[in-house]
């Protein structure tokens, strides 16, 4: 189905990577400058961990990247995001687009979409992720509301119309008992309809598997292509990837499973044998 008033979009999926099913590797990043976690380690460091598992991904086969402050726990609510964290990623996704010509995005956490935009625009990402597009939830943060007003501006002023957004109609790490009388439905209808570009099913936290009746579910109500979030593996790729598009993928491909881990180039390696299945 169409968003309504506004003119069918053209599939984004294909925009971006002109592959069937693209998968996206993720770039845990070490602690940002100024969050908890730091330890005064140098950008040349932080920057170099993230080199090694791009130099890995790039080698296995993904169609994508993305880059996150994984590290930087706990979070911030957006307007508490910092310009040093913002400085930091855009340094290391400067170094990343030099080292690899797959296509970038960005996540910034939690759901800090603006501070993802100009970092976006900094380093020629071409995507963002938000976690809460439109409506609220109950996060560790506190109350997320949706960022698509206040992002759709700041993304027009800084022309920035080849930044697609990807945005989670139920976002991981959250409850969604602010929204709980609307079904999966309408909550669809609502990321579509305030603009998003693809859309994003998954679990209920990093690594879980998101269920096929999320994906369908999604897909049904929707002309936007939708992707995964969370909770591929060698063993589900095919059965995930038969009714998803795509899929962002990051803790199986890491050593143990764990997301905190380096890129492992074996696990990655068997994870896209999978996908070629479906292509």
């Amino acid at each position: 189905m169409s968003g309504g008033i506004f003119p069918a979009k053209k599939n984004a999926l294909d925009e971006l990577f002109g592959v069937k099913k693209p998968i996206i590797g993720m770039i845990h990043l070490k602690p940002m400058p100024g969050a908890p976690h730091y330890k005064g380690e140098s950008m040349d460091e932080i920057i170099e961990f993230a080199l090694k598992d791009v130099r890995t991904l790039v080698e296995g086969g993904v169609d994508g990247l993305q880059i996150e402050n994984a590290w930087d726990l706990p979070f911030p609510k957006p307007e508490d995001f910092g310009m040093e964290t913002v400085a930091a990623m855009t340094a290391v996704g400067v170094e990343i687009r030099k080292a690899s010509s797959l296509p970038l995005g960005v996540n910034c956490l939690a759901n800090a979409v603006l501070p993802s935009i100009a970092i976006a625009k900094g380093c020629k990402a071409t995507w963002v992720r938000s976690n809460q597009w439109v409506n609220a939830y109950v996060a560790n943060e506190g109350i997320i509301e949706g960022a698509s007003a206040k992002a759709m501006r700041y993304k027009a002023g800084l022309f920035g119309d080849d930044i697609r957004v990807m945005a989670d109609v139920h976002v991981k790490h959250g409850s969604h008992s602010i929204v709980a009388d609307r079904s999966l439905a309408e909550q669809t209808r609502d990321n579509e309809f305030f603009d998003a570009d693809i859309l994003i099913a998954t679990g209920n936290r990093t690594g879980d598997e998101t269920e096929l009746d999320e994906i369908n579910g999604i897909s049904n109500h929707t002309s936007l292509p939708v992707i995964v979030g969370s909770g591929m593996t060698e063993s589900n790729a095919v059965s995930i990837l038969s009714v998803a598009d795509g899929a962002i993928v990051g803790s199986c491909l890491k050593v143990d499973g764990n997301w905190w881990e380096p890129v492992e180039l074996e696990r990655v390696k068997r994870f896209m044998d999978q996908v070629a299945i479906l292509r």
